[in-house]
């Protein structure tokens, strides 16, 4: 199966150890994005998959798409062009000082781009799934268009649509999410929500902001799944991740999986994380690995949920393990010491 993943990568600087901005006169440097993190997983896991996006055409673009390459990414597709590369800042929070990122990606290569230098026909030319998240079409009103004739042509052409809703409000208001991806919805054939992303990015009420208590709330999630394919016909199966989380570092995890009117739980994982951080992407490529090797609905979950928490112990965005170490922590082994 080939999975394509279309989204804006960016430079990812953070303050070393739990150093807030203002105190440090140097940063720890990595890349980082919702698609490309997602990418890195599947390929991780040995999967045919090919990252699109639009970089500048200079040295620092160069850097960024070489970090894609060496995990084996497919890049042949990603467009180089003018703007810069967008940054974002990462200030690690502990205990009740929750994590911090502030954006800096106005004028990027990609928001910047206009949606005719991507040829549908010849990116999705075999593609078996065309994926990307609620956080790429709030990059510009182009990109927004860009993702729209993805997926038109994705329709016509019998590809299926995974997105992660992933609302971000430091990029778009409720107002303009809503008004976008309720429209977009209509060619989704898989959706992941968590948390807010049901009420900001749909309208649909699941969770009521507590983070304490998002598992308590499982009722709620599951009335709003099933509302999702309710609206959306196109749409048939949803996942969500829940949590209950007491600090930064600390919480219990679950995933469940809503397919032909059957809820699939994962069990539920304690964790003291190393880094929250692009661990709704990991469950995501873990998600679409499942899917492409043909997983029962309990395997899937409980594979994509392992691969989320697991990803919460590995520092950066990407996800760098194997389909062997997900197991481990599937089989409740992943704290044994490897020899």
């Amino acid at each position: 199966m080939k999975i394509v993943t279309f989204g804006e990568i960016m430079l990812r600087l953070k303050t070393p150890g739990h150093l807030r901005i203002v105190q440090i006169n140097q940063y720890e440097a990595s890349y980082g994005g919702a698609e490309a993190n997602v990418a890195v997983s599947l390929a991780m896991l040995g999967d045919e998959v090919s990252f699109v996006t639009k970089l500048p055409d200079n040295p620092v673009g160069l850097a960024a798409l070489n970090e894609m390459r060496r995990y084996g990414v497919d890049t042949s597709q990603i467009v180089q062009g003018d703007g810069r590369l967008g940054i974002f800042f990462f200030e690690k929070g502990c205990n009740i000082r929750p994590t911090n990122v502030i954006y800096d990606r106005k004028y990027s290569a990609l928001s910047l781009a206009d949606a005719a230098e991507f040829d549908w026909e010849q990116i999705l030319k075999d593609a078996d799934v065309f994926y990307f998240s609620g956080i790429t079409p709030a990059v510009s009103a182009s990109v927004e268009e860009t993702v729209r004739q993805a997926l038109r042509y994705c329709r016509a052409h019998q590809i299926e649509v995974v997105c992660d809703l992933n609302y971000r409000a430091k990029m778009w208001s409720t107002e303009q999410a809503q008004r976008v991806m309720r429209e977009l919805m209509q060619y989704v054939t898989l959706c992941i929500a968590n948390d807010e992303d049901f009420e900001a990015t749909l309208g649909i009420h699941a969770y009521d902001g507590d983070v304490s208590r998002g598992i308590d709330q499982i009722d709620s999630y599951k009335k709003g799944m099933q509302e999702i394919l309710d609206r959306y016909p196109n749409c048939h199966a949803v996942a969500s991740v829940l949590r209950n989380l007491h600090s930064v570092e600390d919480g219990e995890w679950m995933g469940i999986y809503l397919k032909d009117g059957v809820y699939y739980e994962s069990s539920i994982h304690t964790v003291h994380s190393l880094e929250a951080v692009g661990a709704g992407d990991a469950f995501a490529g873990g998600l679409l690995h499942a899917l492409a090797h043909g997983y029962d609905e309990q395997q899937l979950i409980d594979f994509a949920i392992s691969s989320s928490v697991l990803k919460l112990m590995i520092q950066c965005d990407f996800n760098v393990v194997t389909e062997a170490d997900i197991r481990r922590v599937m089989k409740s082994a992943g704290t044994n010491l490897q020899r």
